[in-house]
């Protein structure tokens, strides 16, 4: 078996979330960009613990504000490709399985990621 086809296989997994009004859905699929998504946390925190020392340090003011505007926007970018993983995926299966329950979840999940 090729590494891509066991890279995928350890991304696939079951899928179960409890929406709100408590019904559950429940769905099996891969996460395409789980590894893209985890380097770009993991280089967001790197920044952020960067951006900490510099406060510690008592760097520039503006300097600081820079470097948060950046982790700001490297999590906001990481966010949309969470994003459109679930529309790709997620929500293409809830809707297959008549979870249309899904869709409203999503409605608050972008609501509370755009404040």
């Amino acid at each position: 078996m090729s590494d891509f086809h066991e890279d995928t296989q350890q991304m696939e997994h079951d899928h179960a979330y409890l929406h709100a009004h408590g019904i559950a859905h429940t769905h099996g699929h891969v996460h395409e960009n789980q590894r893209a998504v985890i380097n770009r946390l993991s280089r967001a925190i790197g920044h952020l613990e960067k951006v900490k020392r510099m406060v510690e340090e008592g760097h520039d003011c503006s300097e600081v504000l820079i470097q948060l505007a950046a982790v700001r926007s490297a999590l906001d970018n990481t966010g949309k490709v969470i994003l459109k993983d679930h529309m790709r995926h997620c929500m293409v299966d809830a809707v297959a399985a008549g979870d249309t329950e899904a869709i409203d979840d999503l409605c608050q999940a972008i609501d509370k990621f755009m404040k």
